[in-house]
């Protein structure tokens, strides 16, 4: 099998510090976490930004700071920024990222492929929207970062692929448990893989109490895995532990050492995805 792609999610858009004193919410914090990160072995960072006040933001003037901090110290690793409609969904918004250039432009960007309903909130991915920032993502030399919760986005996908707005490879990120997609169950899983276009990559994670039994079947199986506090904030299934960053990423970097499976590195990574 080949080396394993560990997919760093370290903030999200949910955890506060209210939940969690772990979860990195400035700009050095982020960047210190993923800079910690990479002696884990970690070749991806999805990254999502926040205000001053602890709220996700859209300011490119944040993620520039974060991509720079990160740059400066580490330039091989991948670098991810969101445009999720979990919080806002003007275009304008989710979008500015898409427009830093330079040293400062993410590799990839993700790329969510249908409207969703979370526990409390919901993601809003119209059509149009998706289709408009996957132009914006080409045009700018963005790979997008296909995120799927439920078998239709995957059918969106080939969608896309037909209408020329994706290019192979393909990577996508398979999130499941959440309450109203796809459960991390054995079915769904196999489901939605083998619905995935020719020339993919995958990686696989569970949200919530599902986070370790996605991440050690990723270790066995797929491409790589998506593993941090974005998804879930305790180390324990009685949620009695509030995991760190470092608790998890040593978690993957164990179940892959016990399966004899070695971990990929950035740059072999991008030249896997063409970046």
């Amino acid at each position: 099998m080949e080396n394993l792609i560990i997919n760093f999610a370290p903030t999200g858009m949910i955890p506060t510090k209210k939940q969690t004193p772990y979860v990195p919410i400035s700009p050095k914090e982020i960047i210190d976490d993923v800079s910690n990160s990479t002696k884990f072995g970690v070749s991806i960072a999805h990254l999502h930004a926040r205000d001053d006040q602890g709220a996700p933001t859209y300011r490119k003037e944040v993620y520039e700071e974060i991509i720079y901090g990160i740059r400066e110290k580490h330039p091989d690793l991948i670098l991810v920024t969101t445009t999720s409609g979990r919080n806002y969904n003007e275009f304008e918004k989710r979008s500015a990222v898409l427009e830093l250039t330079g040293d400062l432009k993410p590799d990839m960007a993700s790329l969510t492929l249908s409207s969703l309903n979370f526990p409390k909130t919901a993601s809003i991915n119209s059509p149009e929207m998706i289709l408009k920032l996957a132009e914006k993502m080409q045009n700018n030399g963005i790979k997008p970062e296909l995120e799927v919760f439920d078998l239709g986005m995957i059918n969106f996908a080939k969608y896309m692929i037909k209408k020329g707005l994706l290019t192979p490879p393909y990577y996508f990120n398979i999130l499941l448990g959440n309450i109203s997609s796809a459960q991390a169950k054995l079915n769904h899983l196999a489901l939605l893989i083998s619905e995935l276009p020719d020339q993919s990559y995958y990686s696989l994670t569970g949200i919530g109490d599902t986070q370790k039994s996605m991440v050690g079947l990723g270790v066995l199986m797929a491409d790589g895995v998506r593993i941090g506090l974005e998804d879930n904030i305790w180390l324990d299934k009685k949620k009695n532990i509030l995991a760190k960053n470092s608790d998890l990423l040593e978690r993957v970097v164990n179940l892959a050492k016990a399966y004899e499976r070695n971990i990929a590195s950035p740059l072999e990574v991008k030249s896997k995805l063409k970046l």
